[in-house]
């Protein structure tokens, strides 16, 4: 549909116009919340644990140590688990010590001065000031702050003495023991984020197929779209292989998945150079398109078997079977790469040099040296080479 002047549009062009809108829209809606659904799947056990934590707190410090509102246990076990999702455990300590300092200083603060608009000031002044000299970082001199602001505004109640305080340390103690009992998060999460950064990319491969093929500037620009924003999916995995390492280290209850998740850890910079070399290969095929410049025929079906390969890959995260498929496809297809005439235009040059590099790289997921990654990638006699 060309261009035309919004004033005048007759019926069938609005018509055409709203069949052009809706298929994209409608997309954009099915992406939007497949993200939301994968978000929220990722969380579930998170979630569960806060919710848990939270109830184990309150019945602690209510029918054990017979505290008739014990505010600050619940409240303390989630904002110790919610600001602990990296580096797990060192932040639960942290968080739990800034609650107990923030909520310690508020109460004896009120028993003696009362609340204002002075007192106010004072305190959180006083309380991030404690937790500064006791070594704190930012995170546990907020916490720290935050609590006692709280108790002396939300909450003042001068004959409290030290239940509140108490309840609080309590909350903290059962978010560290859930932290350190039931990390299952932490061991399932890497591989559920590896899982997903490699469907995303073989994703990439088959849309960027797709708008080859078809000549489709929207296609590989949507491509070239993903394939730029895959970086924080990637920092989300780094993010959980470093607190699954560290909750595997730490916790005498998951040490022996130590392996486990250590091998999840070793496939973050493979696949960091991964994605990289995607990025420029989808990149080079946008490019193509937008120049209108020639690709070779067979191009496309490489890609989709690039793809077929990554989500091979992915799979082997759960069934291991899978990791010898995905070293099948992924070798044939760097040996029929070496056999290939050296295309004439230089997006296709590049396409073909990006491909070879991402094969070498998603073999060394498979488990594949570097060195014998390279040679599943025979070098070309044209002097085209993958590194």
């Amino acid at each position: 549909m060309g261009p035309v002047d919004p004033v005048r549009l007759t019926l069938d062009q609005l018509r055409e116009l709203r069949d052009d809108i809706a298929p994209q829209a409608a997309r954009r809606s099915r992406a939007s919340i497949r993200r939301r659904v994968e978000r929220w799947r990722s969380r579930a056990f998170f979630i569960a644990q806060c919710a848990l934590a939270a109830g184990v707190a309150w019945a602690f410090a209510r029918y054990v140590v017979g505290h008739k509102q014990p505010f600050f246990a619940p409240v303390a076990a989630m904002v110790c688990l919610g600001f602990s999702f990296g580096q797990r455990l060192r932040r639960v300590a942290e968080v739990m010590v800034g609650v107990a300092v923030g909520v310690g200083v508020g109460d004896l603060f009120v028993k003696a001065f009362g609340t204002g608009v002075a007192q106010l000031v004072f305190v959180i002044a006083l309380a991030m000031s404690v937790a500064v000299l006791l070594g704190a970082g930012n995170l546990m001199t907020t916490q720290a702050g935050v609590q006692a602001a709280i108790v002396t505004t939300l909450l003042p109640n001068p004959n409290a003495g030290f239940s509140r305080w108490q309840d609080a340390a309590l909350g903290g103690l059962v978010a560290l023991a859930a932290a350190t009992i039931a990390p299952a998060a932490a061991i399932r999460r890497p591989r559920q984020q590896a899982a997903g950064v490699l469907s995303e990319l073989a994703e990439i491969l088959n849309e960027t197929a797709d708008g080859l093929r078809s000549r489709d500037e929207e296609a590989v620009t949507d491509a070239l779209r993903r394939a730029r924003a895959s970086e924080s999916r990637l920092d989300d995995l780094r993010s959980a292989a470093e607190e699954g390492v560290a909750v595997v280290r730490l916790s005498p209850f998951r040490r022996r998945h130590r392996g486990r998740v250590q091998e999840i850890a070793d496939l973050v910079v493979p696949l960091d150079r991964a994605i990289r070399n995607t990025r420029v290969l989808v990149r080079r095929c946008a490019v193509s398109v937008w120049r209108d410049e020639g690709m070779p025929a067979e191009y496309p079906m490489l890609l989709e078997r690039l793809a077929d390969g990554t989500r091979l890959i992915g799979e082997s995260l759960f069934e291991p079977a899978a990791d010898v498929a995905a070293h099948r496809v992924l070798g044939e297809l760097g040996r029929r790469t070496a056999d290939l005439p050296l295309p004439a235009g230089l997006s296709a040059v590049v396409v073909l040099g990006q491909l070879r590099s991402t094969i070498i790289d998603l073999l060394e997921l498979t488990g594949t040296s570097y060195d014998d990654a390279r040679k599943l990638v025979p070098l070309r006699l044209d002097g085209l080479d993958e590194k």
